[in-house]
């Protein structure tokens, strides 16, 4: 076997990408191309199963969608496979089938298996391409799915999906979470060319579905519908699942002819992220063996399903005395969303320690969260260092302004160390940080995600 470990792999995986140096900084479709993404699963006849792909795009919620669809399915009898990311420990956590992890050493076969075929599509390269790490993830995900028979895979586009190397696959469904302004040096700094983007996962002759969007977004969806003669809905919001309230392992909503039912996540956001998923699976079971949509064993697999969801790092619980909570809200309506589906949970006092980049609205994080908040740490990583924050003198004279209790740590354990001093056993903390300080936060607590 030619890679001996994780760590030997990644390089491989990234030394395409890395001889540009990161140095991207142009739109999607003058620095993406799929092409050596798609020679490879070519060459490897990665495309031929006859498994139905369902493709998820967006600007948050993709990964909950991901993940809650792949439940649902599992819990339906089907060899379900996922694609997501970030990850937040492994990388192999991109990659899972029933939602075990692929693991380290099928990954590492695999990848040296592939490697050949890499690196002679990599070699034929201009100086202006490369082979993008993600496309390499993906045609080791579609080895691993052939080898354990996935009949069903969910794939989370990373970013975009018109240039995005997960939508190479030909899924007969394709499935858009809230989209909004985000990434506008890769994606457009317009609502309208940010859904052009997203609407490029809709394939020909296929099916596709949103939730409540804009205007102007859903008039590009049905635009790119249309040109693909696919057929496009959306969720109208009277039929969206509704929100109940708290249940002792998740929230309470109720949808449809499901009724009331426990989703297995803490997020009130995720009531939509689950409304999406139930009409995913609903389309392609038609084309799946099994229950049919309208038999009660289907409704029951749905209520079992959603009861069952584990999605790591989204609004997760880490400890109860005191209680501690993670997530990555790092812009300012996730940071609403949050205290929003906490508000039954939180006591006093509130110690949230932030951590959030400087290319996102740092100022109204610190707002919201600081209006909020008995206390607030301010942190953060250099764990990934493409992700950079403010500098720590701007930062707290930033959040100073709406809390006057501020205090900066140069890392997450010393941000909890000092976290811990002032939340005493009956108050709640809660880490507002950027994807790399929640891994970092799940690895302190000795959090294990090789199975979800």
């Amino acid at each position: 076997m030619r890679f001996l470990d994780e760590g030997e792999a990644l390089t491989f995986v990234f030394q395409s990408l890395k001889r540009m140096q990161f140095d991207l900084r142009g739109p999607d479709e003058m620095t993406r191309d799929t092409k050596p993404t798609r020679r490879l699963l070519q060459a490897r006849g990665l495309l031929a199963a006859p498994r139905q792909y369902a493709v998820v795009t967006g600007s948050k919620g993709k990964g909950s969608t991901t993940a809650i669809m792949a439940k649902l399915l599992q819990h339906l009898g089907h060899t379900v496979g996922m694609v997501t990311s970030p990850h937040l420990v492994s990388f192999r956590e991109r990659i899972r089938v029933n939602g075990r992890a692929i693991p380290e050493a099928d990954f590492l076969r695999i990848l040296s298996d592939l490697a050949p075929d890499i690196e002679k599509i990599d070699a034929s390269l201009s100086e202006n391409q490369y082979f993008s790490p993600q496309g390499i993830f993906l045609a080791a995900a579609l080895t691993w799915f052939d080898e354990l028979d996935v009949n069903a895979a969910v794939l989370e586009v990373g970013r975009g999906g018109r240039f995005d190397d997960i939508a190479v696959v030909p899924n007969r469904l394709s499935l858009f979470t809230p989209i909004m302004i985000e990434h506008p040096r890769q994606l457009g700094s317009t609502l309208a060319h940010i859904a052009w983007h997203k609407a490029g996962i809709i394939k020909q002759s296929s099916y596709a579905y949103s939730v409540p969007q804009p205007t102007e977004v859903l008039e590009v969806l049905q635009a790119e519908a249309d040109g693909q003669h696919a057929e496009f809905a959306w969720i109208a919001p009277n039929d969206m699942g509704e929100y109940l309230g708290p249940a002792e392992n998740g929230i309470r909503m109720r949808l449809g002819r499901y009724g009331e039912m426990t989703l297995s996540m803490l997020g009130r956001y995720e009531v939509d992220n689950a409304t999406l998923a139930v009409q995913g699976v609903g389309n392609m079971q038609s084309r799946l063996a099994g229950h049919s949509h309208g038999a009660a064993e289907y409704a029951e697999a749905i209520r079992a399903g959603l009861a069952d969801v584990n999605w790591p790092g989204r609004l997760h619980q880490l400890q109860a005395a005191p209680a501690v909570y993670v997530d990555g809200a790092t812009n300012v309506n996730a940071a609403r969303s949050v205290l929003r589906s906490l508000e039954d949970r939180l006591t006093r006092p509130l110690v949230t320690i932030v951590a959030t980049p400087v290319d996102r609205d740092f100022d109204g994080v610190y707002r919201v969260f600081g209006e909020a908040s008995d206390r607030i740490i301010l942190t953060e990583t250099s764990i990934n260092p493409n992700i950079r924050f403010p500098d720590a003198a701007l930062a707290q004279s930033t959040a100073a302004k709406y809390n006057p209790n501020v205090s900066y740590a140069e890392a997450l354990p010393a941000a909890l160390a000092l976290a811990f001093e002032r939340v005493g056993q009956d108050g709640t903390l809660l880490l507002a940080v950027a994807q790399p300080l929640v891994g970092e936060a799940m690895q302190i607590w000795g959090l294990s995600f090789e199975t979800i």
